[in-house]
């Protein structure tokens, strides 16, 4: 029998594993799933999960917000639903805590492409596909992704997946810094968890620094990006896994970082 709910989880040491589950809509999302998404997300978090996985089930990472019934929704409070829904499932990539790898199997379309590029690592199968299908429908680019792929690849690409809205192989995305690597098919969870348990293993509350730092040295100047190091320097110097992290280095061994 198969299992109907909405967002599976695998949980291998300290990685979760969070996998989109509707794998006869190419894991399409509906709002209530959306919402989901976060919630499981930062429970895995706050269940001690040190790096995430987020992939989907079947021959599709995500193909997108599912969209039966949208037009005849026309009174729909949608910005409501932005403030509501979808800025919030882009924040949980952002502002998660812990690094997240996105293991991009089959499409990634519409928001779907946004959330796979929402990834701290990304990692394609070599048979997947980018496209952002929103202008096919008249609609725009949402969770994040307009400024996920302006930052990443430029105006230039930027526009090319947003107006001509055809497919971008794994191989084009990586070269357009879209992608961080690609792999044979075979080898795509594999390598995922092989640099999940990577990032599990080192001092987690230092790589969130990290996240906020490359996130903010892209909206600001030289001298704010220097300030916020300088902040974040100062709060990594104060966690645990920096006693251990110098305290190792001087014994000569491998550190035990523990995320605190």
């Amino acid at each position: 029998m198969s299992d109907k709910r909405n967002v599976l989880v695998e949980r291998k040491g300290a990685v979760s594993k969070v996998i989109f589950n509707c794998p006869e809509q190419l894991n399409a999302f509906t709002p209530e799933v959306a919402i989901e998404i976060a919630q499981v997300m930062a429970g895995e978090v706050e269940g001690g999960a040190r790096a995430l996985i987020v992939t989907g089930n079947g021959r599709g990472f995500c193909s997108g917000a599912n969209l039966a019934g949208a037009a005849d929704a026309g009174g729909a409070d949608l910005l409501g639903l932005m403030e509501d829904v979808y800025k919030p499932l882009a924040r949980a990539f952002a502002d998660s805590p812990v690094p997240i790898v996105t293991a991009v199997n089959g499409v990634a379309a519409g928001a779907g492409a946004s959330l796979a590029f929402a990834g701290d690592i990304i990692i394609a199968a070599r048979s997947a596909n980018f496209v952002f299908t929103f202008a096919n429908l008249g609609l725009t680019p949402d969770v994040g992704g307009t400024w996920l792929v302006a930052r990443a690849a430029g105006r230039v690409r930027a526009l090319e997946m947003a107006l001509l809205t055809g497919k971008m192989s794994a191989e084009k995305a990586c070269n357009c810094d879209l992608v961080t690597e690609v792999v044979d098919d075979e080898e795509l969870m594999a390598r995922a968890m092989e640099v999940a348990e990577k990032l599990a293993a080192m001092p987690t509350k230092t790589l969130g620094l990290i996240r906020q730092l490359v996130r903010d040295a892209i909206e600001s100047s030289f001298e704010q990006s220097l300030e916020a190091e300088a902040q974040a320097q100062n709060a990594a110097t104060k966690s645990r896994d920096f006693k251990e992290g110098m305290t190792a280095f001087a014994q000569r061994r491998a550190p035990n970082f523990t995320g605190q």
